[in-house]
């Protein structure tokens, strides 16, 4: 949750000094429930970018999204719009959190831990962006490494098996060979993709 909140503030600090202003940090953290996906956003707009680079880039790290969902899509009933409203609690923490391994998952946990996520990614978004001035430079809160420390400590309690641990050496030698010369998100959509492959096999 510390971790989560950090990242939110950091995100709501960027998002402010990349011209985004107070209101739309905070209401892109309601719609979007993202946070790679919007901190590449707002990275790419505090350098400059145009705002097509932006979307786009934030799509491409949230298409990651595809395999996460096919991973959990049995676990959802009922009528469309319910299963729309619950998938939207799926990220990466709640996925993590209610993976069991060997492809089961918890939907209780899944969902209550998108639940909780939620309002805690929202509420600290709001304190980045509004009150971001007080705060100071995230790099020397070291809010800036709230993203990886967040990412490491899901990652590590599922790399219990030789598939598991095939697919994260795999994943993380594309993105590393396609980070120098791909565009902002593509090397995360292609480390997915090694990943589902594994998926597919299994």
């Amino acid at each position: 949750m510390i971790p989560a909140a950090a990242f939110g503030v950091s995100f709501g600090v960027l998002a402010a000094a990349a011209g985004m202003g107070t209101v739309a940090p905070i209401v892109m953290s309601a719609t979007t429930f993202a946070g790679s996906g919007q901190f590449a956003a707002a990275s790419i707009l505090d350098e400059g970018g145009a705002v097509v680079a932006a979307i786009a880039a934030a799509v491409l790290l949230n298409s990651r999204y595809v395999p996460i969902g096919i991973s959990v899509a049995p676990l959802f009933r009922g009528p469309p719009w319910r299963r729309v409203l619950e998938g939207q609690l799926i990220v990466d923490e709640s996925w993590a959190i209610a993976n069991r391994g060997e492809g089961r998952f918890d939907r209780g946990l899944l969902l209550g831990a998108g639940l909780v996520l939620y309002p805690c990614w929202l509420l600290s978004t709001a304190v980045g962006a509004v009150a971001g001035d007080l705060l100071g430079d995230p790099e020397q809160l070291g809010l800036d490494a709230a993203f990886p420390a967040l990412f490491l400590a899901l990652l590590v309690p599922q790399l219990g098996s030789r598939r598991a641990l095939a697919a994260a050496f795999g994943g993380a030698a594309v993105a590393l060979a396609l980070v120098p010369i791909a565009p902002a998100g593509l090397p995360i959509v292609a480390a997915a993709g090694v990943c589902l492959i594994g998926w597919r096999r299994a």
